[in-house]
């Protein structure tokens, strides 16, 4: 059969020039945007001005200085570089193997006073040790606390316990041998949890809770669940079921003209790989994802040591690892490559769909790629090694290179690199897309993909808004911008924009289609996405009306899940539609099918499990807790590792020749992943959660987050049980997708000599059939 490459007359052109979206969508998208950060504005001066206070000073009874607000930065800075953010929490935020040092400060020092009153004969001792610690005996007007004597005699004996536990007692408990042993560090990083665990359980003025909203549940100074806490988590269950019936309902009535729909597409062919000739930026891109499969292997592998950390404290398999590799060093490394890999691969994403976009490419555009490529291996390389020094002690506390926040672990002096090389990556895509941005309207899909790529280094720069002294409740406020609003919301939106332009450039849907998807998202996305990013502030010192916010546009977060799982049978079948062309097989199974993934672990693993979480109630008793980390690897790994991978599927399938292509090894590596996470998250870290949340509200908090519970037997079965996905997950999933990325980088090799390609036909990955090509059932 002949093919007629003409282009019909009467064919709507594909020119991404012409936007048909109507101005309801870009109206719907402004009100959203603008009511969203308003709000945000507000929350943020609420921040700075009724946040729980940083007093200058905190005297004795007597007038003497025990500790200073500089004392407790200092301490702040010092949680941090030690990595001791990525071991244990404050306030509920950190790492899950050591204790939240908020609430064990908060126990121990209350023990301690109560201690001080039996011994002294007093009668109603619980009553009197509440008062001692609910009174709030914070001076605004010179800015100093007051600490009775028995809370001073308390913090003068947990300085000692904390130099036995940072010091002789350190290796036991996961962290580097007598990792510190300097007594003024140790005063100020107990001067940090004793005014962190003050907050928690000192009422606000004029309320009768504290300024974390009686967090954390604490029976000794009668902190439990306030009526905002079941009132806001009630309302949440509300907005979730009304948000949901009203979505059903607005699908039910224009389901033909909202999402993903092809019926106005014609009877395509698609180009075979040695069809497609690609660019110079876009062959170079296979040095990229080669480089994140390594990046992928060594973040599971740091994983994997994580847990079994926490089955075995003592040895790893007969090996003392803890001197050369401990706790906080390897999950410092496993979070901040789990968010860097993912990111590497979008880059790579955005510089291979240009060429395709644009059908042309300019002059000397690959040299940028490289350029961008070695200065994204630099920020890893350095940032990793800035980190273990910072860990050690040999870079100090407080600089360019010490580490900073938990998912902000880059010491600043990287953080700002990144943010350059951000920029430097969207100067590329904007250079490549120039040609099409000079006529094109701000609408059409040639801006969405620019102005969703040029958020990305946008919103995670606000991150340089939480320093390292930054105080406690401001910083989170910032830190979680980044945390939760970039990589939930516009990670999210470029994510949308990549996969509706893959399926229009492969000819399977509409332009008109893919914008209207991608709107739909922005709406739906941003409008619980934005202002629930405050869910993760309910108890950092905030004032209430961050929780009651956050927690009831977080539950609207859930909606646009929803109807991602709706639209996936259709999405599905968007990857198959050789059927209504000609005998030519679709070369993209394994693409689709990991972004077909992509919208099952955003439902399960973002959706379900982070709603879970985010009820005020249910977060009350467990942040902190393994069911944290049961969301956050669904989440993390399911969307964004599993859409890495899908998108470099897509570009493998075309750098690697058709007589090449290990169709068996893309299957394996699909399902290996996929099974290797439903069974860390399904044998290990849901029911462990789900056991630890018991705990929490039967036992107490404290004591569901200590290592005497995570050691119990029982549950270091459940973290043994972690193993077989482990071996699933990185043997069958990992180990294939790097020697595909072998046989990727070999494939360029070989053909390094070919004659570049700058210009590209108008429809690059398929050809249109004439009307008529095609027979009843669908085929020509």
């Amino acid at each position: 059969m002949a093919i007629n490459t003409s282009r019909d007359p009467q064919r709507p052109s594909p020119d991404p020039h012409d936007s048909p979206i109507g101005k309801t969508w870009v109206q719907g998208v402004a009100l959203v945007m603008i009511f969203g950060f308003f709000v945000m504005g507000i929350l943020a001066y609420r921040t700075y001005t009724a946040s729980m206070p940083m007093p200058q000073q905190v005297v004795d009874e007597t007038g003497a200085v025990l500790f200073t607000g500089e004392d407790i930065t200092r301490g702040q800075e010092l949680f941090q570089a030690r990595g001791l953010m990525q071991y244990g929490s404050v306030h509920g935020h950190g790492a899950y193997l050591g204790p939240d040092y908020t609430a064990d400060y908060l126990r121990r020092a209350t023990e301690d006073v109560t201690a001080q009153f039996e011994e002294a004969g007093v009668a109603q001792v619980h009553d009197r040790v509440v008062s001692e610690f609910r009174t709030n005996r914070f001076d605004e007007a010179t800015d100093t606390l007051v600490f009775t004597e028995a809370q001073a005699a308390a913090f003068d004996r947990l300085r000692e316990h904390y130099a036995a536990h940072f010091g002789p007692d350190a290796r036991s408990i996961g962290l580097s041998p007598n990792l510190i042993t300097e007594a003024a560090d140790i005063d100020d990083l107990t001067a940090f949890f004793a005014w962190s665990a003050w907050a928690s359980a000192a009422e606000r003025p004029g309320f009768n809770y504290t300024y974390t909203n009686n967090w954390p549940a604490e029976p000794r100074v009668n902190n439990g669940p306030t009526a905002d806490l079941v009132v806001w988590s009630t309302l949440s269950l509300v907005a979730l079921l009304g948000g949901t019936g009203i979505l059903f309902a607005v699908y039910g009535r224009w389901s033909q003209k909202i999402g993903w729909h092809a019926t106005d597409a014609p009877a395509i062919s698609y180009k075979q790989p040695g069809e497609v000739r690609l660019t110079s930026s876009q062959r170079a891109t296979v040095w990229f994802f080669a480089i994140i499969s390594l990046l992928f292997l060594v973040q599971a592998l740091l994983g994997a040591l994580t847990e079994h950390y926490r089955a075995d404290l003592s040895s790893f398999f007969g090996l003392d690892l803890s001197s050369l590799l401990p706790y906080n060093l390897a999950r410092t490394w496993h979070v901040q490559l789990a968010l860097l890999w993912p990111a590497a691969a979008f880059l790579a994403a955005g510089i291979f769909l240009t060429p395709f976009i644009t059908r042309r490419e300019p002059k000397r555009q690959h040299w940028l790629t490289y350029g961008l490529l070695g200065a994204v291996t630099v920020v890893v390389v350095g940032s990793l090694i800035s980190e273990a020094l910072s860990i050690f002690g040999i870079i100090p506390e407080g600089t360019l290179l010490s580490q900073q926040w938990e998912y902000l672990d880059l010491p600043r002096i990287w953080q700002i690199l990144l943010i350059i090389g951000l920029f430097l990556w969207i100067a590329i895509i904007f250079r490549g897309l120039r040609a099409s941005l000079k006529t094109a309207p701000k609408t059409s899909m040639p801006w969405m993909f620019f102005f969703a790529g040029l958020a990305i280094p946008a919103f995670y720069a606000v991150g340089l808004l939480a320093g390292s002294d930054t105080h406690f409740t401001i910083a989170d406020f910032w830190r979680f911008w980044v945390v939760h609003l970039w990589v939930e919301d516009f990670l999210e939106l470029f994510t949308t924009v990549m996969v509706a332009y893959i399926f229009v450039l492969l000819g399977v849907v509409r332009q008109r289609i893919a914008l209207g998807i991608i709107f739909l998202d922005i709406i739906l996305y941003s409008a619980g996405g934005v202002i629930g990013t405050m869910h993760h502030l309910y108890f950092s010192g905030t004032p209430v009306e961050h929780m009651a916010l956050g927690a009831f546009f977080s539950a609207a977060e859930v909606i646009p899940l929803t109807f991602l799982t709706v639209e996936a049978w259709t999405f599905l079948q968007l990857g198959s539609r050789q059927q209504t062309g000609d005998t030519k097989p679709f070369p993209h199974r394994w693409a689709v099918m990991f972004l077909v993934a992509v919208g099952f672990w955003n439902f399960l693993g973002a959706g379900v499990f982070g709603f879970l979480i985010n009820l005020p109630i249910v977060s009350y008793y467990q942040i902190g807790t393994a069911l944290t980390a049961n969301h956050a690897h669904g989440a993390m790994m399911g969307v964004y590792g599993m859409l890495a991978m899908g998108v470099a599927m897509f570009a493998y399938r075309y750098i690697i020749p058709a007589d090449k292509w290990p169709e068996k090894l893309a299957r394996l590596s699909f399902w290996s992943l996929n099974i290797g996470l439903a069974w860390m998250v399904f044998a290990t870290l849901l029911p462990l959660g789900v056991l630890q949340l018991y705990a929490s509200v039967n036992d107490g908090y404290f004591e569901a987050r200590s290592l005497g519970y995570i050691t119990q037997p029982g549950n270091v079965v459940l973290e043994w049980m972690r193993m077989p996905g482990d071996i699933v997950f990185i043997g069958g999933g990992i180990l294939p997708f790097i020697w595909m990325s072998w046989i990727a980088v070999r494939s360029f090799w070989q053909s390094r000599t070919a004659e570049p390609v700058e210009e590209l036909p108008d429809d690059p990955l398929y050809v249109e059939l004439p009307q008529g090509a095609a027979d009843g059932d669908g085929r020509p």
